[in-house]
């Protein structure tokens, strides 16, 4: 699986998806990386709040991971747009 991330309700939906996906619930996750249930719920509903190292943990729980790469210029406006 490779998704494209632009907005912080695309990262929840792609967190929860995948943990569905693994058949694990957030209690299940949270004990596998030694994150509190609310940690992995927050993340899944508002990741704006939370910290980068919950987000890694919660990435490594899930078997994902981040790759950060040059934006394609010309689709930038139809990006900002969905901001």
């Amino acid at each position: 699986m490779q998704t494209a991330i632009y907005t912080s309700k695309q990262l929840a939906t792609t967190l929860r998806g995948r943990r569905k996906a693994l058949g694990l619930t957030q209690k299940d996750v949270a004990g596998l990386v030694g994150l509190l249930p609310k940690t992995v719920s927050a993340l899944e509903t508002n990741p704006d709040r939370c910290s980068v190292e919950s987000l890694r943990t919660l990435l490594v729980a899930l078997k994902l991971e981040l790759t950060l790469m040059p934006k394609d210029d010309s689709t930038s406006a139809v990006r900002k747009a969905e901001w």
